[in-house]
């Protein structure tokens, strides 16, 4: 597909159809990259995508224990650990 290359406000740009976008799966923000002479453009990855589902299942499973909360844990921590105080003055 060619496009040509539009002014938009000060700037430059091109326009990308609604087919385009539809099949990048995004309406809003896209990821532009260069790879040698080339300009990738990606839909944006969704950080935490799919996390609402995974955390429920853990929920179900009851898989969503705290880790300081597991027993059978080594006491590394408590013993190796070495706390200081620090005084500061403001």
């Amino acid at each position: 597909m060619k496009t040509k290359i539009i002014k938009i406000d000060s700037s430059q740009g091109i326009k990308l159809s609604k087919v385009i976008l539809k099949k990048l799966g995004t309406t809003k923000e896209l990821e532009l990259e260069i790879e040698q002479d080339k300009i990738v453009i990606r839909s944006q990855k969704t950080n935490r995508k799919g996390w609402k589902n995974a955390f429920k299942k853990m929920s179900e499973n009851k898989d969503d224990n705290l880790l300081d909360e597991l027993t059978n844990q080594s006491s590394w921590d408590e013993t190796e650990w070495v706390w200081e105080e620090k005084n500061e003055t403001v």
